[in-house]
C-alpha cells in the first residue's frame, strides 16, 4: 500500500466525520421548542366522609381544585347515596350499612353541599379554593 492509498483514505475519514457532524447537528437542532411543556395536574387528595343517623362530617372541609377521592364510611342503619351539589353535582354508588364507599370527583372552586339521600342525616358543607399545585416534583405518583 503506497502513500497515495493512506491519503485517500485519510480524506475520506475527514469528509465522513465532517457528514456525520452535520447530520448530528440538525438533529440537535429538531424538536427543541417544538411543544408546549405542559405542568402535570394536582395530585388526587383524600377526603374522608363520615354519615352518621345525625350528620355527614366532611375532613379536611378546607381544599384546593383539582381531582378528589371521597373515603366514604356510612354508620348509619340505612343504605345511602353520598351528592355533592355546588357548582358541579355528583352522586355516588349505593353504600350499605357499615361499609365503606368511595367517589372520585373533579372539583372547581366553590362552595358544596355533602347530602345523603336518603335519609335524614344534616348535610354537611365544604368549600373549595384555587388548584392544588402541579405535582411535576411529586415522586412515586402514576
Amino acid at each position: 500500500m503506497g502513500m497515495g492509498a493512506w491519503r485517500g483514505s485519510r480524506r475520506c475519514r475527514w469528509i465522513t466525520l465532517a457528514a456525520f457532524a452535520v447530520v448530528a447537528l440538525g438533529l440537535a437542532a429538531c424538536g427543541s421548542g417544538d411543544f408546549a411543556n405542559d405542568p402535570r395536574p394536582p395530585a388526587p387528595i383524600q377526603v374522608g366522609v363520615k354519615v352518621d343517623a345525625e350528620r355527614v362530617a366532611i375532613s379536611p372541609n378546607n381544599f384546593g381544585a383539582g381531582v378528589v377521592n371521597f373515603a366514604v364510611n356510612n354508620s348509619s342503619k340505612a343504605p345511602i347515596r353520598l351528592e355533592i351539589s355546588g357548582p358541579i353535582h355528583s352522586s355516588s354508588n349505593v353504600i350499605s350499612p357499615g361499609e365503606p364507599g368511595s367517589m372520585r370527583v373533579q372539583l372547581p372552586k366553590g362552595d358544596y353541599h355533602a347530602s345523603v339521600g336518603p335519609g335524614g342525616a344534616q348535610p354537611g358543607s365544604f368549600t373549595v379554593g384555587a388548584e392544588r399545585p402541579s405535582s411535576r416534583d411529586k415522586l412515586l405518583l402514576p
